[in-house]
């Protein structure tokens, strides 16, 4: 009679070998956002965070939509580089205007003016502000189309590109009737020069909402874009985000422009909130740090019935390095 113990040794042993190695696998391609997401509820108030800015020495301006005011915080991030994480951060302030809310959702640093600018949901206007919160008096001079913008659909991103001496904007979808997001350009005399066009990504079904949260200039003609996507059941159990983050490359020769905006995966990730993790977060606001390194901030509706969070993430994108 055969003994067949030793081939049934053998294949189970290979079997073990197999599911070992797969679980590897699976565990060194987990969501990037599980892995370096950070809070700082002790250091950071609960709030409704919808964009974020560098403006030097470690400070980085972050507007709320929905703070009482029309303004922005200051928040003082010290961040690890060759960690990728941030190892200290601190409030320093709200600097309000003295006017009320105007669902704030892209803020921009301009260096040579040494102020802000900050989008508008509600009014579909971009205002500048000095440091201390207080408008100036100017803004962009925006088309009159934009009006058009449909209810918590309006102007959503904003960016400044330091080298192209360029401000970028756009809502959060298209106008109404149009199937493309209109991405508008202002020189620094805050006048409109071109329009650009970008489609926006197909809503992965009706149970999701969907839009363009932000807008980033590289300096060298890219503009990087966040897309997310947004899931909540009714009972809220295992809500999800899918974040997406794209590169467009903007023409330099205006007779070349396509019609639309050709736009490159850059990463995509997902976070989900489940009996044994809060790692939800609807990512709102994202600027661009040295390295290729990007930071994005999430919206937590001011941390939800005690479950959401003030999320932030470093995301390396070393693709930036050399392109372009």
């Amino acid at each position: 009679m055969r003994n067949d113990r030793p081939i049934s040794r053998l294949r189970a042993h290979r079997l073990l070998w197999i599911g070992l190695s797969f679980l590897i696998f699976l565990l060194s391609f987990r969501p990037l956002a599980a892995r370096a997401q950070q809070h700082f509820p002790k250091q950071i108030p609960a709030g409704n965070y919808s964009g974020i800015c560098p403006i030097g020495d470690g400070l980085f301006v972050v507007v709320d939509d929905k703070h009482a005011d029309d303004g922005f915080y200051v928040f003082r991030l010290a961040i690890d580089g060759a960690l990728g994480r941030i190892t200290e951060a601190e409030n320093m302030g709200y600097r309000s205007s003295g006017l009320p809310n105007r669902d704030m959702e892209g803020i921009c640093f301009c260096p040579a003016t040494r102020t802000l600018f900050i989008s508008g949901e509600a009014d579909n206007e971009v205002y500048e502000y000095a440091l201390d919160g207080r408008r100036t008096g100017r803004r962009l001079a925006m088309p009159p189309e934009f009006k058009r913008a449909r209810r918590n659909l309006g102007l959503e991103a904003l960016t400044y590109d330091t080298l192209a001496h360029r401000f970028y904007t756009t809502t959060e979808r298209p106008l109404p009737g149009e199937e493309t997001l209109r991405i508008q350009a202002f020189a620094d005399d805050l006048q409109p020069t071109r329009q650009y066009r970008y489609r926006p990504d197909a809503p992965i079904s009706r149970k999701y909402y969907h839009g363009l949260s932000a807008l980033c200039a590289t300096g060298d003609g890219r503009l990087l874009v966040l897309e997310r996507q947004v899931r909540v059941p009714r009972l809220k159990l295992d809500a999800e985000t899918r974040i997406r983050i794209y590169e467009v490359q903007l023409p330099a020769d205006e007779a070349a422009s396509p019609a639309v905006l050709e736009k490159r995966l850059l990463t995509e990730f997902r976070t989900r909130l489940t009996l044994t993790g809060r790692k939800f977060a609807n990512y709102e606001g994202m600027c661009l740090l040295p390295g290729a390194t990007l930071l994005l901030i999430a919206d937590s509706q001011n941390q939800y019935k005690g479950v959401l969070r003030d999320w932030f993430l470093l995301l390396p994108l070393p693709s930036l390095v050399g392109e372009g």
